[in-house]
């Protein structure tokens, strides 16, 4: 081995072990994530016992209920999406051996990217029940429908044109 090899090798590896350890930077979003998924699951949760209350008390009509509800899992719903990113970024950059169901389990980016779509379609959808029932936008359900619409068709065809091919490359 050369002299001037020999001098640079250790410094290689020395950067090597610096610039792998960068990778748990992504620890700090992915905890923050998950701080803020609960928050929002927990505020989802309590104005869903705040509409069940209401409602059963009689204090309020049925669509105001059904939008008090939509609302309250929209919540729920996007604190679900701030879950599997952190636990997602998690499994991706910190630990691969996170114990997570199946479903939730992510192997690259892709996996990531599909399951936000998944959750965010839902979100969409929950959000156009939500103006199709309320009686004070009622005006704005063929603009939100129409805008559902192109949203989840962009999504579709994103997922679609960015989708990994499964057939093994030579």
């Amino acid at each position: 081995m050369s002299a001037a090899k020999s001098l640079f090798l250790p410094r290689i590896r020395f950067m090597r072990k610096i610039l792998g350890l960068t990778r748990y930077v992504v620890f700090v979003p992915a905890v923050a994530s998950i701080i803020g998924a609960l928050l929002l699951m927990a505020q989802g949760s309590i104005a869903m016992i705040n509409g069940v209350i209401d409602s059963v008390t009689g204090k309020t009509y049925l669509k105001v209920t059904i939008v008090e509800v939509l609302t309250a899992v929209d919540a729920i719903l996007l604190g679900t999406v701030l879950l599997v990113i952190g636990y997602g970024l998690y499994e991706l950059f910190v630990d691969t051996d996170l114990e997570v169901p199946a479903w939730l389990q992510v192997n690259d980016l892709d996996d990531l990217k599909s399951k936000l779509i998944g959750v965010v379609v839902a979100i969409i959808a929950v959000i156009f029940v939500g103006v199709f029932v309320d009686v004070d936008r009622a005006a704005d359900v063929v603009s939100y429908g129409l805008g559902a619409g192109a949203l989840v068709t962009g999504l579709a065809i994103f997922a679609y044109a960015t989708k990994k091919s499964n057939t093994p490359k030579k």
